[in-house]
């Protein structure tokens, strides 16, 4: 049987990879793995949400699990959910970002962190084997519709006062969020111009990825209307994007560095996770205010079991997907908003200002072709012969590929997961930096691989 779970849960295209047949295995095979009492289920806004979520949840009571049904809700809120009410799982039915033709499941502990590889080996060993454990009709689990999203709002609104009142443009882009953001942020004393704001399983008015190009639209308007700050989230609500004042993207690097240096200022310190991708202007902004930062594998889990085994203060990807230990392990859009909000108040700046201390480096990405079979040979060869082209490099890190800190920049080269090619990511404190880098990087692949037979 192929693997079922990525970085990011289970994944594919609707009734071609992710059929109701195969939801309501996985179902099952979460109730034998957990023998959970209870447990919650939500979905995102997508069209085929309805038929996957009846699927799973056919699967749970067929093990003897008890179900709530959150119905279309943030990825975030049911991750804090299952926590805060002491749910022995929580499952969500959504593909996040991904076009509207993909859907997913994730799959989340008691403690709000999704399963980790283990837990999801174990699911797809059950389903492989079918080593279910149904039980008797008469011990059949029951489902029952629940809303309890009110407690997240609470939450959030206990945790962030304001001083200032902005304007914001909050672009839900009909996904999962549409309806809890612009409650949430005008709650906190915000005037909310809501964009997009309808559940739309087909995403008609723009890409479930908050992207520069997807939200041009929104940039126009907060141009055109004077407000203070653009947000947009993406369709599950685990990941923000942000437009300044001036209507310009905010890079999603130098947004990350920027927040994770104020927690780092408001905690005297602390460990910060990012993953072998983010930007070294994550180090230069935490590290003067007694910060370390910490660097993962790609993918959210890997900075959720990070940030709880270091006891981390905060952790992030450079996509938007930012992780608040302290209220839950789930990358969550929704309260990063509003806690960015807090950050602004409190330092009494604009965001364009916040986000202008942060430095601008330059990066450059490669692809070079390679076998599926010698990729990850070669990746390894690179880690042995990486000296010989780079001399001056002051950190090597397997965590994620090779990733070689240097000087003025970084280079990081991975084997890609899907595709037959070797993935060169480069940063340096200028272009003509960046392009040297490269130049080595690629020589050093191409050395690599001519050494594996």
């Amino acid at each position: 049987m192929p693997k079922l779970f990525g970085s990011s849960g289970v994944r594919g295209l609707v009734n071609v990879d992710l059929t109701p047949v195969l939801a309501a295995q996985i179902g099952m095979a979460i109730a034998t793995f957990s023998k959970a009492n209870k447990v919650f289920v939500a979905r995102d806004t997508r069209s085929s949400g309805g038929m996957l979520t009846n699927a799973l949840v056919s699967g749970l009571l067929s093990g003897g699990t008890n179900v709530k049904d959150m119905g279309i809700l943030p990825t975030p809120v049911l991750a804090f959910l299952t926590q805060r009410m002491h749910a022995g799982a929580g499952v969500m039915i959504t593909a996040s970002h991904n076009p509207p033709q993909y859907n997913g499941i994730k799959v989340f502990q008691s403690d709000s962190m999704a399963y980790d590889e283990q837990s999801q080996n174990v699911i797809e060993e059950i389903i492989e084997d079918k080593r279910f454990s149904l039980v008797g009709w008469r011990r059949i689990g029951d489902t029952q519709p629940a809303d309890q999203s009110q407690l997240y709002v609470k939450t959030i609104h206990d945790a962030v006062k304001l001083r200032e009142k902005l304007h914001l443009i909050v672009d839900t882009g009909c996904g999962a969020t549409c309806s809890l953001a612009p409650k949430i942020l005008a709650s906190l004393g915000c005037k909310v111009t809501a964009l997009n704001s309808q559940p739309d399983g087909f995403f008609s008015a723009r890409s479930p990825e908050p992207n520069e190009e997807s939200l041009t639209f929104l940039a126009r308007t907060v141009v055109e209307l004077g407000a203070d700050l653009g947000v947009a989230y993406d369709g599950d609500g685990d990941r923000v994007a942000f437009i300044d004042e001036k209507g310009k993207f905010a890079d999603f690097d130098r947004t990350l560095a920027a927040y994770a240096a104020y927690v780092t200022k408001m905690k005297n310190g602390g460990i910060v996770v990012t993953n072998v991708e983010a930007s070294m202007c994550v180090e230069r902004m935490v590290e003067p205010h007694g910060g370390r930062v910490l660097r993962t594998r790609v993918g959210d889990i890997h900075l959720s079991e990070a940030i709880k085994k270091q006891k981390a203060i905060f952790g992030g990807e450079p996509c938007g997907a930012w992780i608040h230990p302290q209220f839950h392990l789930c990358p969550d859009g929704i309260l990063s908003s509003a806690l960015l909000l807090k950050a602004l108040d409190e330092e009494d700046k604009k965001f364009a200002e916040l986000i202008s201390e942060t430095p601008k480096y330059e990066t450059l990405r490669k692809n070079i072709t390679c076998k599926n079979e010698a990729k990850h040979k070669v990746v390894e060869k690179i880690g042995e012969n990486f000296r010989q082209v780079f001399p001056e490099n002051t950190e090597l890190s397997r965590v994620d590929g090779v990733r070689l800190s240097l000087e003025d920049g970084w280079i990081l080269i991975r084997a890609s997961g899907t595709e037959p090619v070797i993935r060169l990511t480069v940063e340096g404190e200028s272009l003509r930096t960046a392009k040297k880098i490269m130049e080595k990087g690629i020589m050093l692949v191409e050395q690599s691989a001519g050494k594996v037979k």
